[in-house]
């Protein structure tokens, strides 16, 4: 059985995000650049399930410049096999990376297709949901547990107010949220290894799929500074302020 996991480029976590004076997008000068993390979450969870034997061979798939390739390295020092690059300097929507996806599982056809819930640079939250779309298969995003049965897998999912487990016919998408594992780390000899295993590089234009934006960023801005807090002697103070300040009672 083959899996397919998507992997994207975003600014780490960790580095405080600058945006450019000209407020035209972020500033990426010298930042370091890492698998999005819930991508890396589901890298994990297929690297499980062929540890368990249920998946015998696994594909990293990313779409972005050739940059990226870093980021497929390190998803294969992490377990993967082979790894597809769909190479692109556009700003591609989650609409353009599905069909992109869409013509790799096709050539591909994996069983298990797995991404992270979102990412963290624009956390749209909707390549996994399209592209279950465009398959017409069934999808259970927000998984926190992944049980594959057979030709069925079960999934179960984080939802308002508790949890839903989903059975779905294979092939089928997954989405991983954060509770569904804790992915290792790359060990110095499987770094070495990822470097010689294969990278096959893409264009969009291979799978059909014109990248042309469909969206213009108008301006980019940071958050607003919070303002600093006040404390207050007293509740019946508090709840003054809650109603003639804030305004929110």
């Amino acid at each position: 059985m083959k899996a397919l996991v998507a992997v994207k480029r975003v600014v780490d976590y960790n580095v405080k995000v600058r945006v450019k004076a000209d407020q035209t997008g972020v500033d990426l000068t010298n930042v370091k650049m890492s698998i999005n993390p819930f991508c890396e979450i589901a890298v994990e969870e297929a690297v499980r399930l062929k540890e368990k034997g249920v998946v015998t061979e696994i594909v990293v798939v990313s779409v972005g410049p050739a940059a990226a390739q870093e980021q497929i390295r390190s998803a294969m020092a992490l377990g993967a096999d082979r790894s597809i690059l769909v190479q692109t300097d556009d700003a591609v929507g989650s609409l353009g990376v599905a069909k992109i996806l869409k013509g790799i599982v096709d050539a591909e056809q994996p069983q298990i297709i797995l991404l992270g819930k979102q990412a963290i640079d624009d956390d749209n939250n909707q390549t996994g949901q399209m592209l279950a779309a465009l398959m017409g298969v069934g999808q259970g995003t927000f998984a926190s547990e992944v049980v594959v049965e057979g030709t069925t897998m079960k999934v179960t999912r984080e939802i308002d107010g508790g949890l839903q487990t989903v059975a779905l016919p294979l092939p089928a998408i997954v989405t991983t949220d954060l509770r569904l594992n804790e992915p290792r780390y790359a060990a110095l000899p499987n770094i070495m290894k990822a470097r010689k295993k294969p990278l096959d590089t893409k264009t969009p234009a291979d799978y059909g799929v014109d990248t042309t934006p469909k969206v213009k960023t108008l301006k980019v801005t940071p958050p607003a500074e919070r303002k600093a807090g006040i404390k207050v002697k007293s509740v019946d103070e508090l709840l003054d302020k809650l109603k003639n300040e804030a305004k929110v009672i």
